[in-house]
């Protein structure tokens, strides 16, 4: 009768693996929720927005009342309906993009400090000249609302020149009430200065 004998290792040789047992798969996968799809491909969510405001700039845009013998052919409509169409131009190429495996790089080039709090002065300051440049532009006019909400943002973003920034506050103002009231067509209220001048 003879028996199998079993090799011993010569000293110092290391030993040789067991192979593995045979498995069908000898990786697991775990499978991908809806949530995790959707967590991985979360600039849908800025295309969508995207989308959803270029089909509301444009439905304003176009049911707009507008005769276009007193506009002529470049009024109120125009700039409506080109925004409403890049956003949504936007919005369908930041999906294909999104969709083809394309991601959102992460900042680098600025020097955000993350650790540091938010500037809520700044963020009150800034919504208290808008809010009220919102309220003042009918009694005041445009001009002078618009003049108040420019110098108003530049001091709370830091600019104390007031020898020159109420003057480019005024210049900005009155340039943007011509453009969008004499250029356009939309009509802008003038207020109390614009009878004067």
């Amino acid at each position: 009768m003879t028996t199998q004998r079993t090799p011993v290792p010569e000293p110092g040789a290391q030993p040789s693996p067991s192979p593995a047992p045979e498995t069908e798969s000898t990786t697991v996968r775990t499978p991908r929720t809806a949530r995790s799809w959707l967590r991985d491909h979360s600039e849908l969510g800025v295309g969508a927005l995207l989308l959803a405001l270029g089909v509301l700039v444009l439905t304003d845009a176009l049911t707009m009342d507008v005769d276009i013998t007193q506009r002529g052919p470049v009024g109120p409509k125009t700039v409506p309906v080109v925004v409403g169409i890049g956003l949504l131009l936007v919005a369908v190429l930041l999906t294909v993009d999104v969709l083809r495996g394309g991601r959102g790089q992460a900042e680098t080039g600025e020097d955000v400090d993350l650790g540091e709090p938010a500037d809520w002065r700044t963020v009150l300051l800034l919504s208290g000249v808008f809010l009220g440049s919102a309220v003042l532009i009918d009694p005041l006019g445009f001009p002078a609302a618009g003049a108040l909400l420019f110098w108003g943002a530049a001091y709370a973003l830091g600019s104390r020149r007031v020898d020159r920034d109420p003057l480019i506050a005024a210049v900005l103002s009155l340039a943007t009430y011509a453009l969008f009231d004499k250029l356009l067509g939309v009509p802008l209220p003038g207020g109390p200065l614009m009878g004067v001048l």
